[in-house]
Order: C-alpha cells, then sequence, then structure tokens
C-alpha cells in the first residue's frame, strides 16, 4: 500500500511540474492567430543580413513556434549558412509530410533564410559570423549528411526537425547550441540510443527514445524530460526552463 501511495505521489508530482506549465501555456496561446495556413506570413523576418552587403561566412540557428495548436507545444528549427562572398544562403530542414510514403523529409533549399513560419516571428538561437562560421561549414555539412533519419519522421517524440538540428549540435560542439524547451524532439538522440552528448556538444544525455530521461552540461544547465516536455535550470544564465513557455529568466 506505502509503494502505491508513493508512485501515485511521484505520479502526480510529475503531472504539476510538467502539466501545469504546459496547460498555461496552452491557455496564454502562444501560437499564429491566421485562420488559414496558406494565408499565414512566409516573408523575410530581416534577422539575416543581406548577402549583397554582408560578404563574410555567417551561419545562423533559427526556432518558430509551429502552425496552429502545435505552436503552443513546440517550435521548429533549421539551420541557414552562407559562405564568404556567397550571393545566397543555404537553408537545411526536416519537413514531416515529405516522409510520407517513403519520401526524403530533409530539405535543402536557398534565397530565404529567416522567414515567419506559417505566421510565426523567428528567433535566432545561435549564431556564428567570419571564419569562425568558414572553418565550420564542412563539418556542419558532414553532419547533415550523416543524419540516420532522412526518411523517418514523427512530430512525437521524435525524430523530428529539431532532433535534425540537435543532431548537428551534437556533432558541432563550437556552435554552443542550446535548443529551448519547445524543441521537441531535441531529446531523441539519432539512432535511437540511449546515452550521448548533450545537444550542445557538451555534457552529457539519457533519453529513452525521447519519452524522458535527462541532460547535464555546462551549456545547458539541468534538464530532466518526460514525454518530450523539459523541465530545467540554467546556470549560466540564470534562467528557468519551463515546457510551453521555453526559457524565462529570472533576472
Amino acid at each position: 500500500m506505502k509503494a502505491t501511495r508513493r508512485i501515485l505521489l511521484v505520479g502526480l508530482c510529475a503531472v504539476l511540474l510538467f502539466g501545469l506549465p504546459q496547460m498555461l501555456s496552452v491557455a496564454a496561446g502562444n501560437s499564429s492567430e491566421a485562420t488559414s495556413w496558406s494565408s499565414a506570413r512566409r516573408d523575410a523576418s530581416g534577422l539575416s543580413p543581406a548577402p549583397e552587403t554582408h560578404k563574410e561566412a555567417i551561419i545562423q540557428v533559427f526556432g518558430a513556434r509551429t502552425w496552429g495548436w502545435r505552436g503552443n507545444f513546440a517550435i521548429h528549427t533549421w539551420i541557414s549558412m552562407k559562405r564568404e562572398g556567397a550571393n545566397s544562403y543555404d537553408r537545411y530542414e526536416v519537413i514531416g509530410w515529405r516522409a510520407r510514403h517513403g519520401g526524403n523529409a530533409l530539405v535543402k533549399s536557398r534565397g530565404a533564410p529567416d522567414n515567419h513560419w506559417f505566421g510565426n516571428a523567428p528567433e535566432v538561437l545561435a549564431t556564428v559570423k567570419g571564419p569562425a562560421a568558414e572553418k565550420l561549414m564542412n563539418r556542419i555539412e558532414a553532419a547533415i549528411e550523416s543524419y540516420p533519419h532522412k526518411y523517418d519522421y514523427r512530430v512525437w517524440p521524435g525524430p523530428n526537425s529539431n532532433s535534425f538540428i540537435a543532431h548537428i549540435g551534437r556533432a558541432v560542439p563550437e556552435l554552443a547550441l542550446d535548443l529551448p524547451p519547445t524543441a521537441i524532439g531535441k531529446d531523441y538522440i539519432s539512432g535511437g540510443v540511449p546515452f550521448g552528448s548533450a545537444v550542445s556538444g557538451r555534457g552529457v544525455q539519457f533519453s529513452v527514445l525521447g519519452y524522458g530521461g535527462f541532460t547535464a552540461s555546462p551549456v545547458e544547465g539541468v534538464e530532466l524530460h518526460l514525454l518530450g516536455l523539459t523541465l530545467g535550470f540554467d546556470v549560466d544564465d540564470a534562467a528557468l526552463k519551463l515546457p510551453g513557455f521555453g526559457r524565462v529568466e529570472l533576472f
């Protein structure tokens, strides 16, 4: 009887800690209010410098709330790169519908590095510029090529678009990529293995196929994962990591 009560108590605490922030986020409404995906904004946000005037190399990782009700839970992430002197950006992302019927979900496109994602404004999650960026690009391209889930996509708990960007972060620690809690799927380690480095490439992570686990890292701080949701504390930035809300700075 005591063991049953302990299990129920632990379950209740988990629901409160992970579920309550997510429910409050849904109530607040964090996604686009556009009535149709076809009419939602897809224009440039102005977060990427124009290649005509910005000649040096640049790497940017972006995240934006997903379309519709899912935006109250998760973001979509992608990476854009421009080599020194290039006239356009190369953008890489995983798009779920393309994996239907065995298709390749990994997309490479040009000309739109920082656009709104179906009505939701993006934010920059990581930036590297100049010679440092140029040195990383071959490794990033190798990580993209080695991603093992190009034809395998699951909205939850992964592998998905955020699992893809997390794969790059683990392979290239110089990006110091700290994906927010709303990047559901980031905790699915490529290949489905239980242990690996944290998304930043520094520290350790344990994950049971993205359903649960933990992260300990000098970049991300300490995170607990449950059913794709993240609860944690970033020591360096003094910020809470909450389901639905993402990062909440304390000072």
